[in-house]
């Protein structure tokens, strides 16, 4: 920061989360699977008119080398078997899955003090499945996929230009877009962690996991058993 410029006062931001009477207790939990919990929580962020872009979710994926990237995404499906998200094939996040495939994604719902963590494994869908999804969008996302070389150096934006120009030309007003390097990947999740915020930072975190012998952990006072294969545990904040 240069001399002389105000500094933010980070350290006092302070925003007022939910109640001690909101707190979100495992009773509050009819059905003990985490897509179900999931799913009743996306549903109230779609009611939530402050909320833009509810499927918007942070993506961290890790390189070879044991170097960490995050960056946004949106989820365009949430089922029991994952979540689904779609990206060129060339990007640096689908380079990172290529050698490591282990990845975490974040949700967080600002007006809700609501947060949703996930960790699994991502693996590429179908080619018919990502065309099917690909001709849904509208068509100038679909020229805007096949000029973009996504996280690989260009020289200037004119150069997108040119290139949308050029296919947009080569196409024609009416011709298929061709399915580019690109396509989905689904996440399917062994932890998801449901997070909400308290005003007095005792916060409610209640975290599901599956696989790898989870359910042997079952001891009904630390570890629960859930549905599905799935265990779940409340967290310290």
């Amino acid at each position: 920061m240069s001399q002389g410029a105000s500094e933010v006062p980070l350290s006092a931001l302070r925003l007022k989360y939910c109640e001690r009477k909101d707190a979100f207790l495992e009773d509050n939990i009819k059905v003990k699977n985490p897509f179900c919990v999931f799913r009743d929580w996306l549903e109230l962020a779609l009611k939530t008119p402050e909320i833009l872009e509810p499927n918007a979710a942070a993506l961290a994926t890790v390189s070879a080398e044991g170097r960490p990237s995050n960056r946004y995404v949106l989820v365009k499906e949430a089922t029991a078997e994952g979540f689904t998200f779609f990206t060129n094939y060339g990007s640096r996040k689908a380079e990172d899955i290529k050698s490591n495939p282990y990845v975490a994604i974040s949700f967080y719902w600002l007006p809700l003090r609501r947060s949703v963590r996930i960790e699994g494994v991502a693996e590429k869908i179908s080619v018919e499945d990502s065309l099917k999804y690909f001709h849904q969008r509208p068509r100038a996302s679909q020229i805007g996929a096949a000029a973009s070389p996504q996280s690989q150096r260009i020289p200037s934006r004119s150069y997108l230009d040119d290139v949308e120009a050029a296919i947009k030309l080569e196409l024609g007003p009416d011709g298929e877009v061709p399915l580019p390097n690109w396509g989905g990947y689904l996440v399917r999740p062994d932890l998801i962690e449901f997070w909400q915020g308290q005003t007095d930072r005792l916060h409610d975190r209640i975290r599901f996991r599956r696989g790898g012998g989870v359910e042997s952990e079952v001891d009904s006072k630390l570890v629960h058993k859930g549905e599905d294969g799935w265990v779940y545990e409340r967290l310290a904040p």
